[in-house]
């Protein structure tokens, strides 16, 4: 890819970037008070996080089935209230375990 392909790619993707940052703080000038699109603004992180990772944990390994008993092992370590540390560890030590097997 020469540079002029480059940079106008970058020049592309810092606008949108901006734009999408930008525009809700220009369109919404007052404080947000309908109780629906609070919750609904509190939870978009969260969804957005588990879109994007859960699909990832099944394909981290090149084996379908110790991905998903990792999977499982860190569910019922996190439901279990375990630390962020402790349900990695644990998921990793459970796919680890899997693949030896």
């Amino acid at each position: 890819m020469d540079n002029t392909k480059f940079f106008i790619y970058l020049a592309v993707m810092a606008g949108v970037t901006y734009l999408v940052r930008m525009i809700p703080l220009v369109a919404i000038k007052e404080k947000i008070k309908n109780k629906f699109v609070l919750s609904f603004l509190h939870y978009i992180p969260y969804t957005v996080l588990s879109a994007m990772t859960v699909p990832g944990v099944f394909y981290a390994t090149g084996n379908m089935l110790s991905a998903c008993i990792g999977f499982v092992i860190a569910v019922i370590a996190a439901l279990f209230n375990r630390s962020l540390v402790q349900v990695a560890a644990l998921s990793c030590l459970g796919v680890l375990a899997t693949e030896l097997v």
